[in-house]
């Protein structure tokens, strides 16, 4: 009898039995998942100098508070743990080793930041556990072939750099060009899109490039610099506070460039509210989402989709801040991954779903689409430029691809 049940045991783990089924149906788990849970891991600047961010992590908690109130995932409720690093880098490292190793994730979702993602890249795909839809837009993430275990989720930033070196060269011909960056890889990768954009043109028509650290209390003596070389284009790529602090420097200048704002801070609430709406006037950006506060869009489905949420799930959310429509966004990416899933909640599996999206979100512009596939780790691809009207972006012209 003994040797019986051995042998029977045996058959059923070579074929993948683990003890969880209903129906017949097997269930597959990894740590972090259960028959009742799902627990996701998340970290985020609730506090430091990229603290507007923060505002990501509370957005993500209070749609998945709404998805655990409607019943779950599959059944499950999400677990959201969300951890403060404070936008630095070895704190990260110390927040995600604690995710992955005492409280046991299935995944870290929605990590916030260029350098601070890069510090635990390494980590995630030695330990094999999903960096899903990092909030930042590195080239590096779509990489599925060296690190098949992260994925970003926006247009990279040389992508959107590229985008802006067409609108300059097509609308701007000859204009000079002035350049603010972090002196991280953020600013490093927009950096290379613009150069690449603009190809031997650059050499000639960039006429200043003044970094700044993130340790920096200001960025005015930067902005101070670059105007001082008159270029005729300022190109702000900046995270929210710094970018707040060069609109009010421009205009404390009295200085008229055409100022291109790059995506990573064109909040209305976190960034233009503070730097001043009239100071903001005529600042040129880039989206792939819609126009909230277009007044044709009020009865759009996707627009009423997310103002519904925010006012029953987020009611201290602000509506004018860009922000939480990512975080908004970013979480049904995740719902959807999840829903994919089904009863196999494996690590693996989850990234063999994040690789395997086509689907659209009601926020997003009409055509553009959530698509991924197993080499092709770079979800979302097109953009529209968009300008500050002095009370909110006003999007023109085509959609743009950004691939090259």
């Amino acid at each position: 009898m003994l040797r019986q049940f051995c042998y029977v045991a045996i058959l059923f783990s070579a074929l993948g039995y683990n003890g969880h089924s209903v129906g017949g149906t097997a269930k597959h788990y990894d740590p972090g998942a259960s028959d009742t849970e799902i627990k996701i891991g998340n970290i985020v600047p609730y506090s430091g100098p990229a603290s507007a961010y923060g505002v990501f992590g509370r957005t993500e908690a209070a749609y998945f508070r709404k998805i655990n109130a409607e019943g779950g995932i599959n059944g499950r409720k999400i677990n959201f743990i969300s951890y403060d690093d404070s936008y630095s880098p070895p704190k990260t490292v110390e927040q995600a080793r604690k995710l992955v190793e005492n409280d046991g994730v299935l995944l870290i979702f929605s990590s916030l930041g260029t350098p601070t993602n890069t510090a635990i890249h390494q980590y995630m795909n030695s330990k094999k556990v999903p960096q899903l839809f990092v909030a930042t837009s590195a080239s590096k993430w779509n990489d599925p072939q060296r690190y098949p275990w992260t994925m970003g989720l926006g247009v990279s930033y040389e992508a959107e750099a590229r985008i802006y070196a067409a609108y300059i060269l097509k609308n701007y011909p000859g204009k000079t060009i002035g350049v603010l960056y972090q002196y991280d890889d953020l600013g490093r990768d927009y950096l290379k899109g613009l150069h690449d954009g603009l190809g031997e043109e650059g050499a000639t028509l960039i006429k200043s490039e003044v970094s700044y650290d993130v340790s920096n209390p200001t960025v005015e003596s930067q902005v101070v610099r670059i105007r001082d070389t008159h270029p005729d284009i300022f190109i702000n790529i900046s995270t929210p506070k710094f970018a707040a602090q060069a609109i009010r420097k421009v205009a404390e200048l009295n200085w008229k460039p055409v100022h291109i704002l790059a995506s990573v801070a064109n909040s209305i609430g976190a960034v233009l509210q503070p730097a001043g709406y009239e100071n903001s006037r005529d600042l040129l950006s880039a989206s792939p989402q819609k126009d909230v506060d277009d007044p044709d869009l009020v009865d759009d489905p996707g627009v009423r989709e997310w103002r519904t949420f925010m006012t029953k799930w987020y009611p201290d959310g602000d509506q004018n801040d860009g922000f939480t429509r990512n975080g908004f966004l970013l979480a049904k990416a995740l719902e959807q991954v999840l829903r994919q899933c089904g009863d196999d909640l494996t690590r693996e599996n989850v990234m063999r779903q994040a690789a395997n999206l086509d689907f659209e979100v009601g926020i997003l512009l009409p055509g553009v689409r959530i698509k991924t596939g197993p080499n092709d780790f770079a979800p979302i691809k097109q953009l529209q430029m968009m300008r500050f009207t002095g009370r909110r972006w006003e999007r023109f012209g085509p959609i743009l691809n950004s691939e090259k």
